[in-house]
């Protein structure tokens, strides 16, 4: 790909990914953030033109992105819808009743080898925010919340999770890139850090409570917490239940 734009999508995040992929995760960086505007109609020709591709990968890209509703495919070409609002709290949504899910789950588990591997995660974590390095920090930071996802082996849980990650990775890169210009949104993440490291004493620790203030102070920030209080009801009912069927 060799458009002369700067590329938005950090490229260590796709040493793996395919062209049609990498296309696909441009495209959608550049539509969430705003650079391709919603009504913009996107062109096959000029794509692969741009992207210095054939049109096949250009078909498998835009089909990738009209799955997640963010462009739609019509006879003039592909015409950009945006993302609203209301849908990138819906994703917040599915993750919150994922995680929360997952918690519940790993208070049933040994949780020594993912309390290890999360420890590391927030290492590299602390060495991107040292070097302000906002892209390597988004790409531990969705690996950290990954590792916990993965580790209950669900194999449905990682489909609903592999559906909404693209679409939350570039809300958190855009998210993370902004607060890392900013003085005083830099120094928030010194709260960032301390909100992982709750979640991982709340797994070590297996302590329900713990796990529920774990999710209020990492997802209030996206204004869920409304939500949070629901899902926190939610858990006290599982909660009471895990413990006669124990009993």
């Amino acid at each position: 790909m060799t458009d002369s734009r700067e590329f938005l999508f950090p490229a260590k995040m796709l040493s793996k990914a395919g062209a049609g992929e990498r296309i696909a995760c441009e495209l959608r960086m550049r539509i969430i953030s705003g650079v391709i505007e919603s009504g913009a109609v996107l062109s096959e020709n000029k794509l692969a033109t741009d992207f210095a591709v054939s049109r096949s990968p250009i078909r498998e890209a835009l089909k990738v992105l009209a799955s997640e509703k963010i462009i739609r495919l019509e006879r003039m070409g592909a015409v950009v819808v945006g993302l609203a609002e209301k849908e990138i709290q819906e994703i917040y949504d599915v993750r919150l009743l994922i995680e929360t899910f997952v918690f519940e789950r790993l208070v049933r588990m040994d949780t020594d080898q993912l309390s290890r591997e999360l420890s590391k995660i927030l290492e590299m974590m602390k060495i991107a925010i040292k070097y302000r390095d906002a892209d390597e920090f988004a790409l531990q930071d969705v690996l950290f919340h990954q590792t916990i996802i993965g580790s209950i082996n669900h194999s449905y849980i990682l489909m609903i999770w592999d559906n909404i990650k693209p679409v939350m990775e570039c809300l958190i890169l855009l998210s993370m890139r902004m607060r890392m210009r900013k003085e005083e949104e830099y120094e928030d993440f010194t709260r960032i850090i301390k909100n992982h490291e709750i979640y991982i004493e709340a797994i070590e620790s297996k302590d329900r409570a713990l796990m529920i203030e774990s999710l209020h102070l990492n997802f209030d920030d996206v204004q869920v917490q409304e939500k949070v209080e629901d899902l926190w009801r939610s858990q006290q009912i599982l909660s009471k239940g895990a413990v006669k069927n124990n009993d």
